[in-house]
């Protein structure tokens, strides 16, 4: 890379945690007002170029206004900004190194030219870009003469007849470094390696649940090709998911390190302490003291839907409708004229009437 490449760390020692909206603007903003494409500016700041600070209201990040004058008041400036992020594919590539489009394969697949980008055509075919001025700088280099003119060394043929082809891992390795600088906080670091790991990886390196949760949080949000769940989206998750056997071991080391050193600066937010046994609402519901149906005034439970409407008293037994309770609550005026009857009919059965 080239130019002077200014590093998301020093932006956040020297930027604050919040930044005044009148003092910066949204990435869309800025590039209108550098007059630069959306996609240049987004590589700019990918690459470093461009220093951006988080928002105040946790709405992203955002551009300082400092920072855009900085960037106008470069002499080159716009020429010398598109120069430093134009990128280009094989074909045009090849042609301003002055290769032939399969030797400049050759160089990309021995890892020899690292892309910055890639996207999946609508061929289902890898298309990969590189910084055109990498390119240039390579070309210019005395030292790899012998690479682009002649026959191909030995040693490096064999590699390429094995099926040798390192273009996903140097960008998985370049984007990663481009994540890292971007990121602020500590587990944004940690996030940024996990997001290369295969997900069934994440777990055995990041055995605590809460931690894991506040991994994705971080998680860095990348553009697919394709509708989710394309073949086309599941042919760029391959490249973006680590592969080589030596490659996730180094993540795994990386990742074990990253949430080490981000649980020592500020541990994974818990639910809060309780200050009794956490249990459901239902359980509660069903430790509720229970009535001896021998107790008076215990009514045992019916199902709810028994009880809408008068009409299920029409088949209900006789006994449900008229049970102890009933009799037990029948009015004392009713009581006492039983009692005078039976006492009438008493009186009349001795005299012999």
């Amino acid at each position: 890379m080239t130019g002077s490449t200014v590093t998301q760390a020093a932006t956040a020692s020297a930027a604050p945690a919040g930044t005044d909206r009148h003092t910066s603007c949204t990435p869309s903003r800025a590039a209108r007002e550098l007059g630069v494409k959306r996609s240049e500016f987004d590589l700019a700041v990918h690459l470093g170029r461009i220093r951006t600070v988080p928002g105040d209201a946790g709405d992203g990040r955002r551009v300082g206004r400092d920072e855009i004058e900085r960037i106008r008041s470069a002499e080159d400036f716009p020429r010398g900004f598109r120069s430093a992020v134009r990128v280009v594919g094989t074909t045009e590539g090849a042609a301003l190194m002055e290769v032939t489009k399969a030797r400049f394969t050759r160089l990309a697949r021995l890892g020899l030219l690292v892309p910055v980008r890639f996207y999946v055509n609508r061929y289902r075919t890898v298309v990969w870009l590189y910084l055109a001025d990498e390119l240039h700088q390579f070309a210019a280099d005395g030292r790899n003469a012998r690479l682009l003119k002649g026959r191909t060394p030995e040693g490096l043929r064999g590699q390429l007849d094995e099926g040798l082809d390192l273009r996903p891992r140097n960008w998985r390795g370049r984007d990663l470094g481009c994540l890292l600088r971007q990121a602020d906080d500590p587990w944004a670091r940690a996030a940024a390696v996990a997001s290369l790991l295969d997900t069934a990886e994440v777990p055995e390196v990041v055995t605590d649940p809460y931690e894991r949760s506040h991994l994705r949080r971080f998680r860095p949000v990348r553009q697919l090709s394709g509708s989710p769940g394309s073949p086309a989206a599941q042919l760029a998750e391959e490249i973006m998911t680590a592969a080589d056997p030596d490659e996730i071991e180094w993540l795994r080391a990386d990742l074990a390190d990253a949430v080490a050193t981000a649980r020592r600066q500020c541990s994974a937010p818990r639910p809060a302490a309780l200050t009794g046994p956490a249990r459901p609402e239902f359980e509660h519901e069903q430790q509720k003291p229970r009535h001896d149906p021998r107790e008076p005034g215990h009514h045992p439970h019916r199902p709810e839907h028994h009880l809408h409407g008068p009409e299920h008293h029409l088949h209900e037994p006789e006994h449900h409708r008229h049970g102890p309770e009933h009799h037990s609550r029948e009015p004392r005026h009713e009581a006492a004229a039983n009692g005078r009857f039976l006492g009438l009919l008493g009186r009349l059965r001795r005299r012999g009437i």
